[in-house]
């Protein structure tokens, strides 16, 4: 029993892995096919691009992603904010 440990973790991982490459080969598809708009493109990859340039940058990858989360809370607040006062003051 303690072998299949091991073994189900690279399974998961493989299978994480094929997941995440055939999300970008979709995604690019769509993307050339004009199914989606590249803005809403860069909405779904901006936390991938904040992690990997903070990763790069700092010590930790642990702090870059604590930092990617944060920051991502806050562009989110802000969003969720500024798009409150545009309906509450369009009549």
């Amino acid at each position: 029993m303690e072998g299949i440990v091991p073994l189900a973790i690279w399974a998961a991982l493989i299978l994480l892995g094929l997941g995440l490459v055939a999300q970008v080969i979709f995604g690019l598809r769509n993307l050339t096919y004009g199914k989606i708009s590249p803005i809403s493109m860069l909405i779904v990859v901006l936390p991938v691009l904040l992690m990997v340039v903070l990763g790069f940058t700092m010590g930790s990858w642990a702090q870059a992603g604590v930092i990617t989360v944060l920051v991502m809370f806050v562009l989110t607040a802000i969003a969720l904010l500024l798009s409150g006062l545009r309906n509450m003051f369009s009549f």
